[in-house]
């Protein structure tokens, strides 16, 4: 009988799920994208790194963590020829047991998602802001867009 191999853990995802909220505010300014499903891709005319907000559940059982909330999660937002787009959302390691975790994220996604096409769209504009403090520190050991060089967290003289 042949092994099974485990399934190798995402670091990242996509999230196309949250496109049409992304849409709504790109056509704000009359802009339209698409989602581009293949992050392997690497035809992309801009890339961009910046955070965002959401909260992640441990995905072990036997895990004693209730969840943890993150003002800082990490995503790579990329722009490809043809109007598309696609935003990487890196995954966080639970501080209990280690276990990977996939975000739920909040607005915050798609806020930043439209921010960052329509400045390169030459669009003119504040960026968003985020209200409320983070309650711990950001953990670089956790954090996968850390180990990736893609955490805003990580990259000195960040400003937004």
């Amino acid at each position: 009988m042949p092994s099974r191999k485990p399934k190798p853990v995402a670091l990242w995802s996509l999230y196309p799920a949250l496109h049409e909220d992304v849409s709504v505010l790109l056509a704000e300014d009359g802009l339209v994208f698409d989602f581009h499903e293949n992050d392997d891709d690497n035809d992309y005319i801009n890339e961009y790194d910046t955070n965002v907000m959401g909260r992640f559940t441990c995905r072990n059982r036997g895990c004693r963590s209730n969840g943890w909330s993150s003002r800082v999660i990490p995503i790579t937002i990329r722009m490809y020829p043809g109007a598309r787009y696609n935003a990487r959302v890196y995954h966080q390691h639970c501080r209990n047991c280690d276990s990977l975790s996939k975000p739920r994220l909040t607005d915050s996604y798609a806020e930043r998602v439209a921010y960052r096409l329509k400045k390169w769209n030459g669009i003119d504009m504040e960026p968003p802001q985020y209200n409320g403090k983070s309650k711990g520190p950001h953990e670089e050991s956790l954090c996968e867009g850390c180990k990736n060089g893609h955490c805003i967290q990580s990259k000195r003289g960040y400003r937004g």
